[in-house]
């Protein structure tokens, strides 16, 4: 199978939605040997955070010195990096079944780090198994995987036969019926901060909401939570003692920070001082206290950590459209913010990091967001606001947002696609002024490409 067939395959699959529910990914997994049985797993979820919280436990894994897998969603630069493995650059690689040569990925170097996506050619040799299963599956009768089922699935052979020590694994929507959730062998459950998102799918309140997300949790494994909102810190809490599962909570209140400016953050927590983030906004800090406690479950729970190998790793993690600076003269920053929560964080990061700055957005979100709600929170920080259309069946119209946007801001544009949203950015933007693109990250990519961000 070439690489062309292979995304050919992976867009057709497509038109199969997105479903929750377990039994296709049981029986998918079943003729693919049930790979994931062979695999240990730290499993995530949460409405915001995810990302990041993940990277800091990946990083820091590897930075200890263990081969560590890791599957995201969404992809934000590169389709492939939603695969992908770190490990320290001392540790050889393993070439897995012979197929595998490092001539096949191209690894990024983050000092002592190295992160490597998937190959085109692993996932043309994957998708060829994968897709003779599911014709298999389509002639008995049964459904054929959605695209995120097929994913994750080719996930889990990657890293199998990458002979990962650990796999950091994203949900993808949700978690009880999310399809990450066939796994058995969780050795951490992390829950990031939950909010209202995906209501008409997950619950129209923050205990369903919560239960949903609280579904990953398995008997007698470890638990670590976000300081979660009283709702949904009662819900985790009843599921953990019906599962017999230890929990840790971040105790927000602990955290002291003593620095924060546009170079990063150094805050202290509990017996950590002086811990060091190059991530910006007081949303990284909770997400890093997050990533402590998880790994000192993980340290509990037999893998070999220090204290200075917890301190690099989260220097050391990096983390793409997360309140990131692209440009200076005038600062470019991007930022994932597509829910309330988030547009309250990002609010917040405004007020520490932009006071009294000129802010220019480029907005752009998806129609089935409270974009309302977003804007609410927002909008007063705007000294203008361009809209555009993500690239997306889901985006909503540059001229809807527009409408929507003139509530909250004097002085709107409507520019439809990216390159001439940052075109009109830079000819309204003083060297002194911001513009900060935000909404969805589903076309944070393209503005990478017009800014030539690689």
């Amino acid at each position: 199978m070439t690489i062309e067939e292979a995304y050919a395959f992976i867009e057709e699959s497509n038109k199969y939605g997105s479903v929750l529910g377990l039994e296709s990914m049981k029986t998918l997994l079943a003729r693919l040997g049930n790979p994931q049985e062979q695999l240990k797993f730290v499993h995530v979820a949460g409405t915001n955070g995810k990302g990041t919280t993940a990277a800091y436990i990946a990083t820091i894994l590897a930075t200890a010195g263990y081969y560590v897998g890791r599957y995201i969603s969404p992809a934000v630069l590169n389709r492939r990096e939603i695969i992908q493995v770190s490990y320290k650059y001392e540790k050889p690689n393993s070439t897995g079944n012979g197929h595998m040569q490092e001539n096949h990925v191209k690894p990024v170097q983050n000092h002592s780090i190295f992160t490597k996506y998937i190959s085109e050619e692993d996932i043309a040799y994957y998708i060829e198994q994968i897709q003779k299963v599911c014709i298999s599956m389509v002639a008995d009768g049964l459904p054929h995987p959605t695209v995120f089922e097929i994913e994750t699935a080719m996930s889990f052979l990657y890293f199998l036969d990458y002979q990962c020590d650990i796999v950091v694994l994203e949900v993808g929507l949700g978690g009880r019926l999310d399809a990450t959730n066939v796994i058995n062998t969780t050795v951490c459950a992390v829950l990031t901060s939950i909010s209202m998102d995906h209501m008409h799918i997950l619950g129209n309140t923050l205990e369903q909401i919560a239960r949903e997300k609280a579904g990953i949790i398995k008997p007698g494994v470890e638990v670590t939570s976000y300081d979660q909102k009283a709702e949904a810190r009662k819900v985790i809490e009843e599921v953990c003692k019906e599962n017999g599962a230890n929990i840790t909570f971040a105790d927000i209140n602990s955290i002291k920070v003593e620095e924060q400016d546009l170079n990063g953050t150094v805050f202290s927590y509990k017996n950590w001082k002086h811990v060091r983030i190059k991530l910006l906004g007081e949303n990284q800090v909770n997400n890093a206290v997050t990533a402590i406690i998880t790994i000192e479950a993980l340290q509990r729970a037999g893998y070999s950590i220090t204290k200075e190998e917890i301190y690099t790793g989260l220097l050391n993690t990096i983390w793409s459209g997360r309140f990131e600076i692209l440009k200076k003269n005038p600062l470019f920053i991007v930022d994932g913010a597509h829910n309330e929560d988030a547009a309250l964080s990002l609010g917040r990061n405004i007020n520490i990091y932009l006071k009294n700055k000129k802010i220019i957005y480029i907005m752009g979100v998806l129609a089935d967001k409270d974009y309302e709600a977003v804007l609410k929170h927002t909008g007063k920080y705007a000294s203008a606001i361009i809209t555009i259309t993500p690239d997306n069946s889901r985006g909503l119209s540059s001229k809807s947002l527009a409408e929507a946007a003139n509530q909250y801001c004097n002085i709107v544009y409507d520019c439809n696609r990216v390159p001439k949203a940052i075109d009109m950015a830079y000819k309204i933007a003083g060297k002194d002024d911001v513009i900060l693109t935000f909404g969805s990250l589903s076309y944070l990519k393209e503005v990478y490409q017009v800014l030539d961000i690689t």
